[in-house]
């Protein structure tokens, strides 16, 4: 009698086929990315601060390449500015785990510092990542000294973050933000909206949400049907909750 094929398992391996393809290309991008040297480079004008008091430079290393006194400088300010946040809520500070983040083989530092003396004002700790299937510059933190706070350096901050991600053909910046942290609403003024991968809140009480902004020179990527909690222990890492005082 022979065997028919049915038309919806053919159409369904085609769209594995598509999806796999699809993510390949995601990850592809991904790497590239984190292969770069010094993601600031085709944006010369933005290497410089200089508005509202406060005359900056601004570069980008991989983490891995931070010195020392750096790196603890950047533990140190997430500590002051977000560790009575972090108690308040259901996530809790430890030492051990944000130290083990700021020096995750990813990471990537945003880093601003004064001209006039050096002093180091502010930085954001991000990573080329996939995040539910697509490819992502995920901000984990934007920290700014409270000298420098509520001046638009946080603001710069950002845009330069979404150059390097829009450039490097990511389809998102995100970020996770605690409900608990009145600086969050700095992101939405500036655009950031709730992503479709953050927990509802008639689905139990959480403590945080997920933003982000959308890279528009590319089409939406499908996603799969994962759930919003699929992810949960990588969003509880991503603390860039508030971390903008600006």
């Amino acid at each position: 009698m022979g065997r028919k094929s049915n038309p919806k398992s053919k159409e369904k391996r085609l769209q594995r086929k598509e999806e796999q393809i699809r993510i390949s290309q995601a990850m592809q991008a991904v790497a590239v990315a984190n292969k770069l040297e010094d993601p600031m480079e085709p944006f010369p004008v933005f290497r410089k601060f200089n508005k509202n008091g406060i005359n900056a430079e601004l570069y980008v290393k991989k983490g891995s390449y931070l010195e020392e006194g750096l790196k603890q400088w950047a533990f140190n300010l997430t500590k002051k500015n977000m560790q009575q946040k972090y108690e308040s809520c259901s996530w809790g500070w430890s030492d051990a785990k944000k130290l083990e983040e700021l020096n995750d083989e990813s990471a990537w530092y945003l880093v601003a510092k004064s001209i006039d003396n050096g002093t180091l004002l502010g930085f954001s700790h991000f990573r080329f990542d996939m995040d539910e299937g697509i490819e992502v510059l995920y901000c984990y933190e934007l920290q700014l000294e409270t000298s420098v706070q509520r001046k638009s350096l946080g603001k710069f901050m950002m845009q330069i973050l979404e150059l390097i991600a829009f450039k490097n053909n990511m389809r998102k910046v995100v970020l996770t933000v605690l409900k608990n942290n009145p600086h969050s609403k700095f992101f939405k003024a500036i655009n950031y909206e709730v992503d479709e991968s953050s927990p509802m809140d008639d689905e139990d009480d959480y403590s945080y949400e997920i933003l982000s902004k959308i890279n528009k020179k590319l089409l939406p990527a499908k996603t799969s049907n994962s759930t919003s909690l699929s992810k949960t222990p990588h969003v509880h890492s991503h603390c860039c909750s508030g971390h903008h005082h600006h």
